[in-house]
């Protein structure tokens, strides 16, 4: 059974919805493996209505849901040039976030969102497409693995109190 799933780019007016899906998915995917005190100062700053307002107003930065029924399933967030959270590599595109609600992990929600930068990417004849994963979120791993990512560094994230390893792969798309 497929799914009517539409991909819609957003903007201010959407930031309601957007703190809703980002701090439930992220709550969603790491709350287990993280300390609560971890996960409500990380939850509170980086879903703010002040930082998606900024994030959403940054000309480099973009910001699309998937959509089900009306009901927003999962959200994309994507980097170019100075906006790159590293690489600030004008020559890429970073996918900073995929994230999908649990209910539908395995259903091609989070490929469709992909599938969206990588045709992004492209469209702008950019030389490739990188990314950060949490090195213990093997689920996201084994995905970009799968979509053709490789390994190439490592940086750290802070959730809190706690600095944690993401790998860095990318995709050479030319």
């Amino acid at each position: 059974m497929d799914l009517n799933i539409t991909i819609e780019q957003i903007n201010n007016s959407h930031i309601a919805a957007l703190q809703q899906i980002g701090r439930q998915t992220f709550s969603e995917t790491f709350a287990e493996s993280n300390s609560a005190e971890n996960m409500a100062k990380y939850l509170e700053e980086a879903y703010s209505f002040e930082k998606l307002n900024e994030e959403l107003n940054n000309q480099n930065s973009f910001f699309y849901f998937a959509i089900l029924d009306e009901k927003v399933i999962g959200y994309l967030k994507l980097n170019m040039g100075e906006s790159q959270t590293e690489l600030k590599d004008n020559d890429a595109l970073e996918i900073e976030r995929i994230y999908v609600l649990k209910d539908f992990h395995g259903k091609k929600v989070g490929q469709l969102l992909f599938d969206k930068a990588i045709t992004i990417a492209k469209e702008l004849q950019l030389a490739y497409v990188w990314l950060g994963v949490w090195e213990e979120n093997k689920k996201a791993l084994q995905f970009y693995t799968k979509n053709g990512f490789v390994e190439f560094d490592q940086h750290v994230f802070v959730l809190g109190d706690e600095a944690q390893t993401d790998i860095m792969m990318k995709l050479a798309l030319k």
